[in-house]
C-alpha cells in the first residue's frame, strides 16, 4: 500500500460518476486529500434484473464514508444551497454528466476543476477518447481545466500527452488517461494549496473540435471507406456502441480485425476468404478476427463460417 502524503488543507469536493472518475478519487484519497462529499449520477437500472446500479464513484465513495449527493439537476435553489455548505475550497469534476450552472462554479473558493480525456481544444464533449482514436489522431491526453459555463471551455492549467500507436483502443487508451489525468490533478492541487488560484492559458478557438455523444448507429461499418479508417472505427467503438453490419434482425458485431498489407479487386464489402478477409473502398484488405452473432456467443471467423453465420465471397 502506497505510503500517503501529508494532507495539504484543502477541503475537496468531487463530481463524476463512470470508472474513469472513480479513478481520479481514488487517487485523491490515496494521497490523503479530505473528501468531504462526492456527487454522481444517480444510480440507474442494469442488466436482466433491471436492478439499480450505483455509479463507481458512488460505490467507491460510499465505501470510504464520503457522503454522496445523487440529484438529477443542479438547478434549483436548493441544490445549489446544499453544495454551498459544504463549504469548499475546490471541486473536482471528472466526467460528472451534467452542466454545472455558474452557482456551482463560484461556489468553491477556487472554483471547479476538470479532468478532461483530450488535449484541449480538441475534441470537447463527452466522447474525447473514442474520437481521437477514430480520427487517427497521432496524440491524445488530458487537459486539466478551470471550469466556466461553456462546454470544456475553460482556462487550461496543465497537459500530458499520449502517443497513440496503429493498435490503440478505446479502452486501453480510457485506462491510461485515468491514471495519467488522475496524477496531473494531484499535481495540480498541490500547487493550488501553495499559490491559490492558479493562472491559466486561453484555448486556441480555431483549434477547436467537438465530441459529440455517440449513437449506436455510429457503429454501423461502412465498406465504401478506406481500411484504415474501418480500423480505426472499430478499434474505438468497441465495446460501444460496439461495430456491426447488417439489420436489427440479423445484426453481427465485428469485435475485433486487423489491418492486411494486400489488396484485391472484389467489391468493397466482399468476404474473400475463410480467414476473415475483407475488401474495403480503397482495395486494401481489413481481416475480421472475433465476431458475434446476434444471441451468440462471440466466435473466431472460421467457427463463424462453419456455422453459416458468415459465407466466403458474400458481400457483407
Amino acid at each position: 500500500m502506497a505510503k500517503k502524503s501529508p494532507r495539504i488543507g484543502l477541503r475537496i469536493g468531487f463530481m463524476g460518476t463512470p470508472d474513469f472518475a472513480a479513478t481520479a478519487l481514488q487517487a485523491l484519497l490515496d494521497a490523503g486529500h479530505d473528501v468531504v462529499c462526492a456527487y454522481s449520477q444517480p444510480p440507474r437500472p442494469k442488466g436482466r434484473g433491471h436492478k439499480l446500479q450505483k455509479s463507481p464513484v458512488h460505490e467507491l465513495a460510499e465505501s470510504r464514508g464520503i457522503p454522496v449527493h445523487t440529484p438529477k439537476s443542479l438547478k434549483s435553489a436548493e441544490e445549489q444551497d446544499i453544495f454551498k455548505a459544504h463549504n469548499l475550497d475546490v471541486a473536482v469534476v471528472a466526467a460528472y454528466g451534467l452542466l454545472l450552472p455558474l452557482a456551482i462554479l463560484d461556489a468553491p473558493k477556487l472554483g471547479c476543476l476538470n479532468i478532461h480525456a483530450s488535449l484541449l481544444p480538441r475534441w470537447r464533449g463527452a466522447s474525447p477518447i473514442q474520437r481521437a482514436i477514430w480520427a487517427g489522431d497521432p496524440q491524445s491526453g488530458v487537459t486539466i481545466m478551470q471550469m466556466d459555463e461553456g462546454l470544456d471551455t475553460g482556462d487550461m492549467l496543465a497537459k500530458v500527452s499520449v502517443d497513440l500507436d496503429s493498435a490503440m483502443t478505446t479502452p486501453r487508451l480510457h485506462d491510461i488517461l485515468a491514471e495519467k489525468g488522475a496524477a496531473l490533478c494531484l499535481d495540480v492541487l498541490e500547487r493550488m494549496a501553495k499559490e491559490g488560484r492558479l493562472p491559466g492559458e486561453k484555448q486556441d478557438e480555431s483549434g477547436v473540435t467537438y465530441a459529440h455523444l455517440l449513437k449506436k448507429e455510429d457503429g454501423r461499418i461502412d465498406w465504401s471507406q478506406s481500411a484504415a479508417k474501418i480500423d480505426r472505427q472499430i478499434r474505438a467503438l468497441n465495446p460501444w456502441p460496439g461495430i456491426f453490419i447488417g439489420n436489427d434482425q440479423n445484426r453481427i458485431k465485428i469485435t475485433k480485425a486487423v489491418l492486411s498489407s494486400e489488396s484485391a479487386k472484389e467489391a468493397a464489402g466482399t468476404l474473400i476468404s475463410r480467414t476473415g478477409d475483407v475488401v474495403c473502398g480503397d482495395g486494401k484488405i481489413l481481416i475480421l478476427k472475433h465476431i458475434q452473432p446476434a444471441g451468440k456467443q462471440a466466435m473466431d471467423v472460421t467457427s463463424a463460417i462453419n456455422g453459416g453465420y458468415l459465407k466466403v465471397g458474400e458481400k457483407l
